[in-house]
């Protein structure tokens, strides 16, 4: 997969991640090719860049399977969008609505349970919390599933997940979208949100289900386990155990999503922030489960290693830091007379052996460099 500017985009290359509107639709959905009015609608908007599977149009691969069929993920983002437009304007939402999105969200995961969790989404700015709120109720059933959470507590995690961050109706669209330093006032007024989320869910109590499991969600998603996050400095099992799920999800999203002031960061580096940086923020349990069906290293992701460059042709549930991969250059990037498809799970050094994730503008000059591009070599894998 490949980060391309607007400009650089040709008729015919496969767009391998979904680009959504204000309302939750899709401007361009995630297996699309892309035609010279896409083009042209992409800078009216103002969307700088969109990630393609293949800069060559000839190689016309389809982007990975994810988790929940991609109707089920805008249908849910146009409910959420409208449930926050209905609690900031009327003070209460179709319930029956969410809950049906919960259902859906839930019966994909199920019926998908064998695809890993991969890049998906772009969203404008301004439209970040609905889509967002959707990815993180997806990326929590998940871990509901994997918890062998009983049908109605994914019911209401997952709904919970919808709603988690639903105070933030109450904080300033100026203060969300800054793309500078937050003044400690900005800073307070955002920390502000989990408790007026949960203050909104208990104001709809002969609405929703159970709502002091869907308020604790909303309240306790910024919660630390080691106590030093917010708004309550919770700690370890004072922490609800879907708030501990939620708030992985949250993060993980966060991270990988572009916002006004960050790129998206990589599913490696999101990992590597996660597991090693924010030491004592998660359960590690919860956390190492979250991680087996994630895909680190995503179909098409270019890899510097020990051996070469590589292309990630394979990812599987509890290898996702080890996946299998087509070496076709060696170290000094020359292309070399035969590729060769490498098991890093099956390698003695396994993951230590990955120096890298070649990033977007390297590897436009790799490929200009080489002139071929490296998706070619899955394309050619599939077609024998």
């Amino acid at each position: 997969m490949l980060r391309l500017p607007v400009k650089n985009l040709k008729k015919g290359m496969i767009v391998a991640q979904s680009i959504y509107n204000h309302h939750g639709g899709s401007y361009l959905v995630k297996g699309s090719a892309i035609t010279p009015e896409y083009i042209h609608q992409l800078k009216k908007i103002g969307i700088p860049t969109v990630n393609v599977t293949s800069a060559d149009p000839n190689f016309q691969l389809q982007p990975p399977e994810d988790v929940v069929q991609e109707t089920t993920r805008i249908d849910a983002i146009q409910h959420v969008y409208e449930a926050f437009q209905d609690v900031e304007k009327e003070g209460r939402l179709d319930a029956q609505a969410m809950e049906t999105v919960s259902d859906n969200i839930i019966r994909d995961i199920i019926q998908r349970k064998e695809n890993l969790v991969q890049l998906t989404d772009i969203r404008l700015h301004d439209t970040y919390t609905f889509a967002h709120s959707v990815n993180v109720a997806i990326l929590s059933a998940m871990l509901g599933m994997l918890c062998r959470y009983t049908r109605k507590d994914m019911n209401l995690l997952t709904l919970g997940a919808l709603l988690h961050d639903l105070g933030k109706i109450d904080v300033s669209t100026r203060i969300l979208t800054k793309n500078t330093r937050l003044t400690d006032a900005e800073f307070a007024e955002i920390k502000s949100h989990p408790e007026k989320g949960a203050e909104h869910i208990h104001e709809m109590d002969h609405e929703l289900p159970s709502t002091s499991v869907l308020a604790a969600i909303a309240r306790e998603h910024h919660e630390h386990i080691d106590g030093r996050g917010y708004p309550r400095g919770l700690q370890g099992d004072e922490i609800h155990r879907f708030a501990k799920i939620v708030a992985i999800a949250d993060v993980y999203d966060a991270l990988t999503s572009e916002r006004p002031y960050k790129r998206a960061y990589t599913p490696n580096v999101a990992y590597n922030i996660m597991k090693n940086v924010n030491i004592g923020q998660f359960d590690p349990d919860l956390l190492d489960l979250f991680f087996n069906n994630v895909a680190i290293y995503p179909v098409g992701t270019i890899l510097k290693t020990d051996y070469g460059y590589a292309i990630v042709k394979k990812c599987e549930f509890g290898k996702t830091e080890t996946p299998t991969i087509v070496l076709f250059a060696n170290l000094e990037g020359r292309l070399i007379p035969k590729t060769e498809t490498i098991d890093l799970a099956a390698e003695p050094r396994g993951a230590k052996l990955i120096q890298m994730v070649v990033a977007d503008n390297e590897l436009r000059h790799f490929i200009h460099e080489l002139s071929v591009d490296p998706s070619q070599y899955l394309h050619e894998d599939e077609a024998h």
